[in-house]
């Protein structure tokens, strides 16, 4: 699957919508802040009829460097552990909830393959937070066990939707 479908999906943009209807019921705003997602969150939500009452946009942070620079997460933290570990998807998701005047953000934090990352991480290990103002951080981890990377990319942005949802509820 290429990236362009993986965008375009209709099980994707039907699940996306299924989450834009709940943050607008409800009232609530999103802002993302992904990494190897590169962004398609935030793209297949902006799809969702009414996604302008609800979404604030999303932040690409693929490097460290711009993890660091454009959410806050602790230098020292990507240096000693790297940037795919429960506590860089914690720092990426605040980071995202303080710059921004959304009420939920919905980090995502992998590596989509098919080789390991630069600090030994394996294919298809994926981090994931999602904040709301007032609340404490979820994190999940999750193993994706597929040899394509755009396999990688849709689990992890269908998971992140999934939690997305499940936490308008919280």
């Amino acid at each position: 699957m290429s990236v362009s479908r993986a965008c375009v999906d209709d099980s994707l943009v039907r699940q996306a919508q299924a989450v834009v209807n709940e943050l607008r019921r409800r009232q609530l705003t999103v802002v993302t802040a992904e990494s190897c997602t590169g962004g398609l969150i935030a793209a297949l939500l902006s799809h969702g009829t009414g996604a302008s009452e609800c979404l604030h946009g999303g932040f690409v942070a693929y490097t460290k460097e711009h993890k660091a620079i454009a959410l806050g997460v602790s230098r020292e933290l990507l240096q000693r552990q790297g940037s795919v570990n429960a506590e860089v998807a914690r720092q990426l998701a605040q980071g995202a909830l303080e710059r921004s005047p959304a009420n939920i953000a919905v980090a995502v934090t992998g590596v989509l393959g098919p080789d390991a990352d630069e600090d030994g991480n394996p294919p298809g290990l994926v981090w994931f937070a999602v904040t709301r103002t007032g609340h404490d951080p979820r994190v999940i981890e999750e193993h994706f066990n597929y040899g394509d990377p755009d396999d990688v990319r849709r689990a992890a942005i269908l998971r992140a939707l999934k939690l997305l949802g499940e936490s308008t509820s919280s």
